[in-house]
């Protein structure tokens, strides 16, 4: 039997390898920066060109490498942070894989110059493919720079998968956020396609967190600090009043490793019950320091999962933490028993002449004094006249003279083929005569809310009950997607007198002014702003706020899905912003309005969430439910 067992080439297992450690452009520029941190780089430069497709160039001041360390450091399992075993019961670094630089360079171009303190100059070493050609001396400053230019060169289906440069750029500038947020004694900076977007000098966390988001932010933190013998919490939760819809400004840092903890997320959303509602979340930059041996960080391949060895102590404390920082500083309104209760009322002047009170009485008002004839009752009384819909004696006996011989003989016609009614009042109550009234007036009707939330409509075989949030959503969906296939229409568009201004951090500002161009074709017009950006227009229809529509866009996590691109997402979160909600009464005409775009809609059925619009009540159905 031949041999079918073979040992796979260690370019091939290095692009295996690259799956999980670079999945995109993000991630190569997560490990270069954590390589520099580890290296004890005090000031860290990214570059970036094209979201990082054509180029990923990262400088630090580190201790740099020897030539043999140089050569050594693109080969698998090749690394300076553990030696041992038991050093990953210990692990006090960003990395210790040995895999990164690897991977990195299996499907990327890749160029290193790196100096040590012990050399007179520095080595340059270029890699291609995984190959790495003869090193060469250079010219170089102490640390490393390494440039990743057109990455993926060789894989092309991974190239491919890659979404837009906004999209990526976002998740490159989320690296960043979290890299400079757990390092405040770093200088970061950032550069976009020769455009600096970030310069973080080494300041405090408190301006190392306002210089990542803005200036804006610093009014919105309240500090939150608490230490035990077990674990240390330390950091800032935003006030609730500045709650988004929208996540990305949640940050929690075990021993300066940004991680993702669902029960930890939990915990700290509990400390904020009662002062947020359900669907927002607030921002939270916390640090928690733990002895490394009670943790284990080599469960994922990101390291962004992390084990505690006594999770329930953790939460235990930063439960209180986080109330006992909002309650310090007064973020909820407290009662202050020591404020001062005296009035102040102005002395009164001895010299003033008070008049004293006088009342008049009209002594020819007598209520039942008879009218004149021809006298109207605001003639006698000096009352106005009633303005009642209802009619009084005299009126209703005129009415019944007028038409009492029409309503007793001639039929009511009912709409939608059904049956004639007459409406026979002589062998009848009264009681009986107005509810048939008010059934043969709902007849007629063509359609009615229910709820306010609900619109209903008859048909020949049955009714159908319309739920106005969702194809109103329907309907607006259609018309922002038809303006993006169709650049030459045009959306109604409600401009403002006085531009609308969203404060934004720098990495959502970024994101929605590389979105600005189809943005516009849909009707929402902007202005780039240093806090964030500017509403000049916005769609006319729907009562949705600037900033709502600013959090619509922001919604879009970047996951698509086959055949439905991002400005597709995006204008179906736009278009649940904008519709009418549950609750809103409506009238007649607006009614039939929405069921006439509804039904002239392609998929009138279905929102485009996919979730049900119209139910369908058959009258079988309905009559079965009388026997």
């Amino acid at each position: 039997m031949p041999e079918v067992i073979r040992q796979l080439p260690e370019n091939v297992s290095n692009q295996i390898a690259a799956g999980e450690v670079v999945q995109r452009p993000a991630s190569a520029v997560k490990e270069l920066m954590e390589n520099a941190v580890d290296a004890g780089a005090s000031r860290i430069e990214v570059r970036v060109v094209d979201a990082g497709r054509t180029l990923i160039q990262v400088l630090d001041n580190g201790a740099g490498m020897v030539l043999a360390d140089a050569e050594r450091c693109f080969q698998r399992h090749a690394t300076s942070k553990i030696s041992v075993a038991e050093d990953l019961y210990s692990i006090v670094s960003k990395g210790f894989r040995g895999e990164a630089l690897a991977s990195i360079a299996s499907i990327a171009h890749v160029e290193l110059k790196t100096r040590h303190a012990s050399e007179e100059h520095g080595v340059q070493l270029l890699m291609e493919g995984g190959k790495a050609s003869k090193p060469m001396p250079c010219a170089l400053e102490l640390g490393t720079q390494i440039a990743v230019k057109h990455l993926f060169f060789n894989v092309p289906a991974r190239r491919n998968f890659l979404k837009s440069d906004a999209v990526e750029m976002r998740h490159v500038i989320d690296e960043f956020h979290r890299l400079a947020l757990a390092h405040e004694g770093i200088h970061f900076s950032l550069h976009h396609n020769d455009s600096e977007l970030f310069n973080l000098k080494i300041s405090t966390r408190r301006k190392r967190v306002v210089g990542v988001f803005g200036s804006k932010y610093d009014e919105r933190l309240v500090p939150v600090e608490e230490t035990t013998d077990v674990v240390g919490v330390e950091g800032f939760v935003g006030k609730p009043e500045f709650a988004r819809r929208t996540r990305g400004e949640q940050f929690l840092f075990v021993n300066q490793r940004f991680i993702k903890h669902p029960l930890l997320h939990r915990t700290i959303m509990d400390a904020y019950e009662g002062l947020l509602p359900r669907d927002q979340y607030p921002l939270y930059v916390l640090f928690l320091t733990i002895d490394p041996a009670r943790l284990d960080v080599n469960i994922h391949p990101t390291k962004t999962e992390i084990k505690f060895d006594e999770e329930r102590h953790v939460l235990s404390l930063l439960l209180p933490a986080i109330r006992r920082g909002l309650g310090k500083y007064a973020v909820a309104p407290s009662l202050d028993f020591d404020q001062e209760t005296g009035l102040n009322i102005t002395p009164l002047d001895p010299t003033r002449n008070v008049p004293e009170p006088a009342v008049t009485v009209n002594a020819d008002y007598n209520p039942f004094r008879s009218s004149e004839p021809g006298a109207t009752p605001s003639a006698v009384t000096g009352m106005r006249p009633s303005t009642s819909l209802r009619p009084g004696r005299g009126q209703m006996d005129a009415w019944k003279k007028l038409y009492g011989d029409a309503l007793a003989s001639e039929p009511i016609e009912v709409r939608d083929g059904q049956t004639d009614m007459e409406l026979v009042s002589s062998d009848v109550g009264d009681a009986a005569t107005a509810l048939l009234n008010e059934q043969a007036l709902d007849q007629k009707r063509s359609v009615f809310q229910f709820q306010q939330r609900y619109v209903a409509t008859s048909t020949r075989s049955g009714i159908l009950l319309i739920d106005q949030h969702r194809a109103h959503q329907r309907v607006l969906y259609e018309l922002l997607v038809s303006q993006l296939e169709n650049a030459t229409s045009s959306i109604p568009v409600q401009r403002l007198l006085f531009p609308a201004l969203v404060e934004l951090n720098a990495s959502d500002r970024h994101f929605v002014l590389d979105s600005k161009e189809w943005l516009e074709r849909m009707g929402l017009h902007l202005e780039p702003h240093d806090n964030g950006v500017e509403i000049t227009g916005m769609p006319a229809e729907g009562g949705a706020t600037p900033t709502l529509l600013i959090e619509a866009v922001l919604e879009d996590d970047g996951n698509e899905l086959p055949g439905i691109s991002r400005a597709e997402r995006v204008a179906a979160q736009m278009a649940q912003t904008m519709a009418i909600r549950a609750g809103k009464p409506l009238k007649e005409e607006e009614m039939t309005d929405l069921l006439d775009r509804l039904f002239g809609c392609s998929t009138p059925d279905r929102d485009p969430f996919g979730r049900r619009v119209i139910v369908n009540f058959d009258a079988n159905d309905i009559e079965q439910r009388f026997q």
